[in-house]
């Protein structure tokens, strides 16, 4: 039986480390790092782009569930279950965070999500981070039997069973779910204690979210509302935890322009604009308090290899709080 020191601090992740630090912000890429019309992407080349931004001081890879086709919605994300997914491209890459962003927890039974979470987790040397949410597709619940309207409590009975099997040996734990009585027990168990992020509401208060998550995943708002939401998600944090740093993570839809000096414009959930326009605005991120930003290529207009060289190497360089790693762990770009 795989038996590890499981550490106190969550600052012993790998992947934690690498993509946050306090009064730093650091940049990661949503899966398929790539421009798509619709709901379905090629997925071309998704490994090589993957090493790629690592080489060039991207600190996350991130991948999402999706479960089911949605014509609505009109993304599927990476397409592939993303525990096989992150399984491939943990393969092409050795130091970058991978992470979910983020796994539908009341259609999955805890203990296949722990247990994959800390499969990943030491596969890679402890670079996993946990990101995960209520869910926002209705159209997946009825397929998977799970009551829509329900999802609130089955995501706190679910977090709840998670962190249990993942930091104690033989536990007793009772929930919806099942029921483990001391006799058996989840390996392997993560590197470190597992980095587990919570996304938007997920039908819970902040209160709550602040008390039993360590980070928090927001959408792109108006700088002014961002500042004050994270102020307010670093004063409930201190209200429970006081002197623990959480991280705010936010996506943000980018199609950069050719043009370093064009001006923006507005495009869903984020912005068509030139590199000029791109540093600054995620240099105000960063002054708000934005720890990481996860960067979304979906309405991009040019190629998504050539996009990324120029943010890794006119972008990531000029971030006045570059960050989520210190200066021995980032790369060079080569």
């Amino acid at each position: 039986m795989l038996r590890v020191k499981k550490a106190a601090s969550i600052a012993d992740s790998a992947g934690f480390r690498r993509m946050f630090a306090p009064g730093r912000l650091s940049l990661g890429v949503f899966f398929p790092i790539e421009a798509f019309e619709r709901d379905e992407p090629v997925m071309r080349d998704q490994p090589h782009l993957a090493r790629r931004a690592e080489e060039l001081g991207f600190a996350g890879l991130w991948a999402r569930d999706v479960p089911l086709r949605d014509p609505n919605f009109g993304d599927l994300g990476q397409v592939y279950d993303p525990w096989v997914w992150l399984g491939l491209i943990a393969a092409h890459t050795s130091t970058i965070a991978l992470a979910t962003g983020s796994l539908v927890l009341p259609l999955r039974h805890p203990l296949h999500t722990a247990k994959a979470s800390a499969s990943v987790d030491q596969l890679t040397g402890g670079r996993f981070v946990l990101g995960v949410a209520s869910g926002d597709r209705p159209v997946e619940f009825p397929a998977f039997g799970v009551d829509w309207h329900e999802r609130d409590v089955l995501f706190r009975d679910n977090l709840s069973v998670i962190r249990r099997v993942l930091m104690e040996e033989f536990p007793h734990v009772r929930s919806g779910y099942g029921a483990i009585t001391g006799t058996a027990d989840l390996v392997p168990k993560p590197v470190s204690r597992l980095p587990i992020l919570i996304t938007g509401s997920s039908r819970q208060s902040f209160e709550w979210i602040a008390e039993h998550a360590d980070g928090w995943i927001t959408y792109p708002r108006d700088l002014a509302r961002q500042a004050e939401l994270v102020a307010k998600w670093r004063a409930a944090v201190e209200g429970v935890s006081p002197g623990v740093f959480k991280p705010v993570v936010q996506s943000l839809y980018v199609d950069l322009a050719a043009g370093p000096a064009e001006p923006p414009r507005p495009i869903h959930l984020g912005f068509r604009a030139g590199r000029n326009f791109m540093i600054g605005f995620l240099n105000d991120l960063a002054g708000a308090g934005v720890n990481h930003v996860i960067l979304n290529l979906k309405y991009g207009r040019r190629a998504a290899g050539e996009v990324l060289e120029e943010i890794g190497r006119e972008v990531l360089p000029r971030l006045e709080n570059r960050g989520g790693m210190s200066s021995l762990e980032a790369p060079t770009a080569r």
